[in-house]
């Protein structure tokens, strides 16, 4: 009887499924920056990497929606758009100006 921890006759151990897809999935998660802002009554939530936006009625909602746009864009757009837009390094801080 054939061992079902080996591969088809190559003599390598079977891909365990679940646990293949768990690690692609930990594999393929990245962190990119959120910049949510007030807008009139909601938020709009900017991520700056692929420049991708949304909003929400707070900045829950609004930082869910972007995950979600994220997520839209990362599984429908080409990967030459994906990798024209992608900027490699992004900075938020603060400054302080003169003004008036």
């Amino acid at each position: 009887m054939p061992d079902p921890e080996r591969a088809a006759g190559k003599g390598r151990p079977a891909i365990n499924c679940k646990a293949f897809e768990a690690a692609c999935e930990v594999a393929m998660k990245k962190e990119l920056t959120a910049v949510i802002e007030r807008d009139g009554d909601g938020y709009v939530a900017l991520c700056p990497e692929v420049d991708v936006a949304s909003q929400g009625d707070t900045i829950a909602d609004a930082r869910e929606n972007l995950c979600e746009a994220l997520e839209l864009f990362f599984e429908t757009a080409p990967e030459d758009e994906i990798a024209r837009r992608m900027r490699s390094e992004v900075y938020v801080t603060r400054v302080e100006v003169a003004v008036g």
